[in-house]
């Protein structure tokens, strides 16, 4: 069995800087055969967690993006119809009698995501991506797999899990989940990294970015945090502007200010937001957070 420092090294590995609670979390997840619940704002790296340690640890990564509408028959399984219609054609046209259970049989099931992951020969890492965003109904198709890692089907059985897969599930916190869900998961959150951490993923992530640009650019979106802003920029939007500065070879953010402040579409995604940030404000947030 993996160590805590071991998954460290995993997300490490796969260029996700990671503090010892989240690595303790995934390995307690892993021990205890739980899912882990990660909660935190857009953008501070919940999803890249899972594919951070599906690319370190050589596991194949399953995803199951979750959007309002979802159901059983996108995330779990689905027979195929067609196929079933032409072999019920095909028997009537040799006088072969057929029972259902030579119709809903594996040959004629269609795995989605969460069938897939439990029915590999090496455990996978399952990704259930912003649970949040999908219906409070749909949860409950989640809670036999997440209890006990089986998969119940009318018309077929009970497919149990080959393997455990490792399940992370991720949540924007848009609305509330369950309880019964939350009773299943362990769970951990991740906030927007302090200066430190952020600087350390900036210089792992962006390796062609001078030291002290990546200083002034972390120091910059840590003060941008702090304004009244609708969409806070995450860790994605902090890489982005720095690739971008690099490309442009910025090489201090009060060299050019009007430049810089054109560049911050890569950081503010509304209007509100660029609007409430003209070039002076820009101006003074960079002399406030040298």
């Amino acid at each position: 069995m993996s160590s805590v420092q071991e998954y460290r090294q995993y997300l490490e590995q796969g260029s996700y800087v990671a503090e010892d609670v989240l690595a303790t979390a995934l390995y307690m997840a892993e021990k205890l055969s739980r899912p882990l619940l990660l909660e935190g704002e857009a953008g501070v790296g919940k999803t890249f967690v899972a594919s951070a340690l599906a690319e370190a640890m050589g596991r194949k990564l399953i995803r199951l993006q979750c959007y309002e509408g979802l159901d059983a028959t996108q995330a779990i399984y689905e027979w195929n119809y067609q196929r079933q219609i032409l072999t019920i054609a095909k028997k009537a046209n040799e006088h072969t009698p057929i029972a259902d259970k030579d119709l809903f049989s594996e040959d004629f099931l269609l795995k989605r995501p969460l069938l897939q992951a439990i029915t590999q020969d090496i455990s996978p890492i399952l990704l259930i991506d912003e649970i949040d965003r999908a219906d409070e109904e749909f949860e409950a198709f989640l809670l036999e797999l997440l209890a006990e890692y089986q998969i119940s089907i009318p018309e077929y059985g009970v497919v149990k899990a080959k393997t455990i897969p490792l399940v992370i599930l991720t949540s924007n916190g848009t609305r509330e989940l369950s309880d019964a869900l939350r009773r299943r998961c362990l769970y951990h959150y991740i906030d927007y990294p302090d200066a430190g951490t952020e600087l350390r993923i900036v210089r792992k992530r962006m390796p062609d970015c001078p030291e002290s640009l990546a200083s002034q650019i972390v120091n910059f979106i840590q003060t941008l945090r702090k304004e009244d802003l609708k969409k806070t920029p995450g860790i994605a939007e902090t890489l982005d502007w720095t690739a971008a500065l690099v490309g442009l070879n910025v090489r201090d953010l009060g060299d050019d200010v009007e430049l810089i402040h054109n560049t911050l579409l890569c950081v503010l995604k509304t209007r509100e937001d660029i609007d409430a940030l003209p070039v002076e404000i820009v101006s003074k947030l960079i002399a406030k957070s040298a």
